[in-house]
């Protein structure tokens, strides 16, 4: 007899054991037992806290009806700057590292993280005109409340300390979209 499971799911069903303290932690919380077995497998036992923010936002969605809703990070590099690719590259990384703790900050930020990063962590390089260029967006983006961060250099290498080297932004795709998405990618 052929059995359909995939291997992520025995492996967490015989590797992983469910932490017996979150698991009454969240059944204190009304939720039912196997699905709070199931909040802490997929959140990796972290904490109840993390397993029920999982519960509640999987809930939540399924009210709604946004199973659906993709989530992306972009990140428009000030291509005024002629900056080389390694450069280019950490710069990147400075703006995926701050965006990041950014938000850390809010709870409906954190959220949107963790759907981002439980939605395969989209990441999109696109190009911006010039730091006036990059700055509009910010503004646009922050007038429809998406997260951004925007990198300024120290001037230890390639361009002048001050200079505004990557804006990211994240949200749902759409949203993104009416920010970045008539932007060429890198």
């Amino acid at each position: 007899m052929k059995q359909n499971v995939s291997i992520g799911v025995l492996w967490r069903m015989c590797v992983l054991e469910v932490n017996p303290v979150y698991l009454q932690q969240l059944r204190e919380l009304d939720i039912p037992e196997e699905a709070a077995k199931q909040a802490l497998l997929h959140t990796r036992n972290v904490s109840a806290e993390e397993a029920a923010m999982y519960y509640f936002n999987k809930l939540e969605n399924e009210e709604e009806g946004d199973d659906d809703l993709a989530f992306k990070m972009v990140f428009v590099v000030n291509m005024d700057l002629a900056m080389g690719v390694g450069k280019v590259a950490a710069q990147v990384g400075h703006a995926a590292v701050g965006l990041y703790q950014a938000l850390q900050g809010k709870n409906s930020w954190r959220e949107m993280a963790w759907k981002w990063d439980h939605s395969g962590a989209k990441k999109v390089v696109v190009q911006g005109t010039n730091m006036a260029h990059l700055l509009e967006l910010q503004a646009l983006a922050m007038s429809l409340s998406l997260p951004t961060y925007l990198v300024q250099d120290a001037g230890l290498t390639q361009v002048e300390s001050g200079s505004r080297t990557v804006l990211a932004i994240m949200g749902e795709d759409e949203m993104v979209n009416n920010v970045t998405g008539s932007l060429k990618l890198l």
